[in-house]
């Protein structure tokens, strides 16, 4: 056969794979009704390993695997439709729908904000392009600010999440399962690191470099071009700028923004010295309470999975049938358990959307641990 006609022989077998996909959808439903007046579970493994056992001895040896995985698939598909059918009730449906009840309650222009570091940083910076006229707390490290949301101190919090030349600001992460809070807004902040000295001090001069160690890893290549220079970690770009600006020393810079230059009354000894210019780091904007606010486009989500083969491949299948853009997938260790790894999700869909809500009330009742960290825009 030429592959004109091996490829009729494809449609045709397509036309009726199709058939019988619906046909089998159009039953899971049927059992899905049964499920609900008999108020029985949607997932059944024992009845899933009873089908693939069936699948593997009709493949044969050689299409086995080939077979699984598609059942697998089909498998998913069902729980998935059957879940939809399912009249969700769960607590996070009921939070979701009060949080966007009310459309026409903007992101506020002022507020009580908590920021780590001090004045001058590149959190105080995002703070101020999320807010017209905050007022801001700041604290010494992530901890203390998510505390802060938490017992009610500040009405926001503001905290880096990503780097595009760092990576992830993992502190932050860590400190996410441990405290009540959830996410509303989220910016995207150009960053551009100088290394500021005292006034009539030069580049030779420098025996020190201090800065926060996202800031030294951005700017690894400036660095590694002076050998001899120290370079110390400090907690915050513009607290190491005060550290500067508050010693005597005149062998001492610091990486920080510009901003800082002015504000402590630094000398600019070099500009732009990170790595690459396109140089951006995410900030979220936390809060005590869920606020849905007009235009959420973006979710995010902690989870953990069963420690078993194709967990993480079914969750993902959940979101790519649905056509739900992954934007981010982190993983931390589980404390206590080897190998074992939590997971961070941050994708593109409409909370507004019943099919969103179910699935997240799906991933709510199915998962051995699932909190829903928020519903929110992201601004530039």
């Amino acid at each position: 056969m030429n592959l004109k006609e091996l490829r009729d022989q494809i449609n045709q077998i397509d036309v009726q794979l199709v058939e019988l996909f619906l046909k089998r959808m159009n039953i899971a439903a049927e059992i899905a009704k049964y499920k609900i007046q008999n108020k029985l579970p949607v997932s059944d493994l024992g009845r899933e390993r009873e089908v693939l056992n069936l699948v593997a001895e009709l493949a044969g040896e050689k299409m086995e695997p080939y077979s699984k995985r598609l059942f697998y698939t089909l498998f998913d598909l069902s729980r998935a439709y059957q879940s939809q059918l399912f009249p969700h009730k769960s607590q996070l449906a009921k939070e979701i729908n009060a949080a966007i009840y009310d459309l026409t309650k903007h992101f506020p222009t002022k507020a009580h904000v908590a920021c780590q570091g001090t004045e001058g940083s590149y959190s105080q910076q995002a703070c101020d392009k999320l807010f017209s006229i905050p007022r801001i707390a700041f604290f010494k490290d992530f901890a203390a600010v998510f505390k802060a949301v938490e017992k009610g101190m500040c009405e926001y919090g503001v905290l880096p999440v990503e780097n595009s030349l760092a990576g992830t600001v993992i502190p932050v992460y860590d400190l996410m399962e441990k405290h009540k809070f959830y996410i509303v807004r989220s910016i995207r902040l150009k960053i551009n690191h100088t290394l500021l000295a005292k006034k009539n001090v030069d580049l030779g001069d420098i025996r020190e470099i201090v800065s926060h160690e996202l800031a030294i890893r951005q700017c690894s290549d400036f660095l590694n071009a002076y050998p001899q220079i120290k370079v110390t970690v400090f907690s915050n770009t513009a607290a190491a700028a005060k550290y500067v600006a508050d010693s005597g020393r005149t062998d001492l810079a610091a990486i920080a923004s510009e901003t800082c230059a002015e504000l402590y009354s630094l000398n600019i000894l070099s500009s732009n010295i990170q790595n690459r210019d396109n140089n951006f780091t995410r900030f979220i904007c936390i809060s005590k309470d869920m606020k849905i606010y007009p235009g959420a486009n973006k979710i995010s989500l902690i989870l953990s999975l069963q420690h078993k083969p194709g967990s993480l491949c079914t969750l993902l299948s959940k979101f790519s049938s649905l056509g739900f853009n992954l934007t981010k997938l982190e993983s931390r260790p589980i404390i206590g358990k080897n190998f074992e790894f939590m997971f961070y999700f941050d994708f593109d869909a409409s909370i507004y959307s019943t099919e969103t809500v179910n699935l997240l009330s799906e991933l709510e009742g199915s998962l051995e641990k699932f909190i829903f960290l928020g519903s929110y825009s992201e601004i530039y």
